[in-house]
């Protein structure tokens, strides 16, 4: 037990530690850090989603979009410089602080999730798949279209001008000295994310040990047999999907001020294979798995910058650097996926070879054909 305790106080430090020593070789590589943390947000709403109710959804980046349109929406000049009623009552614009979006957030995208499960209750798998990958589209497409006859998202021209986050007149967007230290604008947000994570795991974990932890698996396991047990597979398939999509609409709000702009393409179908991709290699089901391959899919694309532009050299520049970073991308998960099979940390008391097998059937599959067709031939 004391190695235990020991051990969580020299994690808890490094974490702190961490951005103020990423920060002295720059920015950049704090802002890798908090993207990392946004992908474990959303990789654990995934989780209960895939991971515990075995219910596969390739739209789940819809939620995440929702958040930040909302964000974007309540947070920023758009709604006051379109629509002289939101002029005549917020002359300054409307500027809805944090403490109302984030909880506001997290309702719409669990009501968006509530009504994608609705009609995808009899449906399993693959057809699952094509459902929620469907949806994830739509809304998308809706992002991208509602700028006429009314402009509501400012189409594919997105929101800017978005508020940062602040907290008791502390602002995140602007860098601060605290007690000589300088902490720049990326590193705050660091905090409040790695804040944010340690809370979604703690609510990840109480619910895997509670009894809609184990009626979700129950689920997973064998429908059927759940059903005969007396669990109410409808209300809990429901419950999934809104849980999972309410860390998915937080996640988007954090996105939303972090950025400081959104627009449709942030929402696309690679960014909710992406994410599916994190659960599956680093263990569905395992919250220490999911938080790991979260962590090496976000940090990987920029850390094989460094490997791509030689290649691209080598060719001639006849290769676009972008693509030979997703190429590479796709061989790794492929090479991980051959051997180990189950995820690079994977849970020991059940095995999850069905929903494996799905995921990267319907999604891997899915991510690699639409590179190949439509940026290497192109």
């Amino acid at each position: 037990m004391k190695n235990k305790f020991v051990a969580f106080g020299l994690g808890a430090l490094a974490l702190l530690v961490l951005p103020f020593f990423a920060q002295y070789f720059g920015n950049g590589w704090v802002r890798i850090l908090d993207t990392a943390l946004l992908y474990m947000m959303l990789a654990l709403g995934l989780n209960i989603v895939v991971g515990y109710a075995g219910l596969l959804d390739l739209g789940y980046v819809a939620f995440y979009a929702v958040g930040a349109y909302l964000f974007g929406l309540l947070a920023s000049p758009h709604l006051t410089d379109t629509f002289d009623w939101f002029k005549l009552h917020f002359e300054h614009g409307l500027h809805a602080p944090i403490w109302l979006v984030i909880p506001l957030g997290a309702l719409v995208a669990g009501t968006f999730g509530v009504l994608l499960g609705a009609p995808t209750l009899r449906l399993r798998g693959d057809y699952l798949a094509i459902v929620t990958l469907g949806f994830g589209e739509i809304i998308r497409v809706f992002m991208n279209n509602l700028d006429a006859p009314v402009n509501i998202t400012n189409g594919p021209k997105g929101l800017n001008a978005i508020d940062s986050i602040k907290f008791f007149g502390y602002d995140l967007g602007t860098d601060h000295t605290i007690a000589g230290i300088e902490v720049h604008s990326v590193t705050a947000y660091y905090f409040l994310f790695l804040v944010l994570v340690i809370l979604a795991v703690v609510i990840c974990h109480r619910l895997e040990l509670s009894r809609i932890g184990r009626a979700w698996m129950a689920i997973r396991e064998d429908e059927i047999a759940a059903k005969a047990m007396g669990i109410n597979t409808r209300n809990l398939k429901l419950l999934a999907f809104g849980m999972g999509a309410t860390f998915g609409g937080v996640s988007g709000v954090m996105f939303g001020a972090f950025q400081g702009f959104v627009s449709p393409e942030s929402f696309s179908l690679d960014e909710s294979i992406m994410i599916v991709a994190m659960v599956v290699v680093g263990g569905i089901g395992h919250i220490p798995g999911v938080l790991l391959g979260a962590l090496l899919l976000s940090a990987l694309p920029e850390v094989l910058r460094y490997v791509a532009g030689p290649l691209q050299e080598v060719t001639g520049g006849r290769l676009d650097a972008a693509i030979l970073r997703q190429l590479m991308i796709a061989l790794a998960m492929m090479g991980v996926m051959l051997t180990r099979p189950r995820g690079l940390w994977p849970s020991k008391d059940h095995g999850q070879g069905d929903v494996t097998q799905a995921v990267m059937s319907s999604g891997g599959l899915v991510w690699f054909t639409r590179l190949f067709m439509r940026d290497t031939w192109k």
